[in-house]
């Protein structure tokens, strides 16, 4: 006779799990280490490095690291090299303008949608997450990147649609890590670009025009 709790399953026990969470720990703080070493250009465009090498540089093994940059490699940081192993995205500067233009294509009539059909009081509720954007852009580096994406979900979130979340995170992310040689267009300060977060729900609350503040702001990433 078969056990009762695989009669009343219908189907076999879940064989045990392959990772345990303290692995899994790892890979999250590696990944964080290698997202500030990208964004610190650290690890500059078009640098080639293997995973040992950089296991050795954070003092972890080579498994956790591979992880990592096998997730950037999904999000197009960085490329995977067969035998040698990632090397770091070159995005141009007409990279990020493409990507700019994309994301107007995808926010900004998100927006506009919103401001048509919400109350001017639900635009409050994002004012935590613009002041803590603000707060963040004293830090700079991944602690803005993070923060200012988290305002743009926050804000696309209203139109109750993850995928279009989803999307729009993804190229966001990839707004944010900096272009190969010295870069030509003049960028915010990530205060300066911080401060449009405010002025953008103070536009939509008050029932103003915000798609042109909107436009600026996606234009660029600090």
């Amino acid at each position: 006779m078969e056990p009762v709790a695989s009669v009343q399953a219908g189907r076999a026990p879940l064989p045990a799990p392959r990772r345990m969470p303290e692995r899994l720990s790892v890979r999250d703080q590696v990944l964080d280490e290698l997202r500030d070493a990208l964004l610190g250009g650290e690890l500059p465009p078009g640098s080639v490095h293997s995973a040992p090498a950089l296991a050795a540089r954070y003092g972890v093994s080579a498994t956790p690291v591979r992880e990592a940059m096998q997730l950037l490699a999904s999000e197009g940081a960085v490329e995977v090299l067969p035998n040698r192993g990632f090397r770091v995205a070159c995005r141009t500067e007409r990279d990020l303008e493409q990507i700019a233009q994309v994301r107007m294509l995808v926010e900004v009539p998100v927006v506009i949608g919103l401001a048509r059909s919400l109350p001017p009081g639900r635009w409050e509720e994002l004012r935590p997450a613009a002041q803590a954007a603000q707060a963040a852009a004293g830090v700079g580096g991944r602690a803005y990147a993070e923060a200012d994406r988290a305002f743009h979900r926050e804000l696309l979130g209203l139109a109750g649609n993850p995928h279009l979340v989803a999307v729009a995170e993804d190229l966001h992310r990839a707004a944010q890590f900096p272009t190969a040689g010295p870069s030509q267009v003049l960028r915010p300060s990530p205060l300066a670009h911080a401060a449009h977060h405010g002025s953008l729900l103070d536009a939509l609350s008050a029932g103003l025009p915000a798609e042109p503040l909107l436009r600026t702001h996606l234009t660029s990433c600090p």
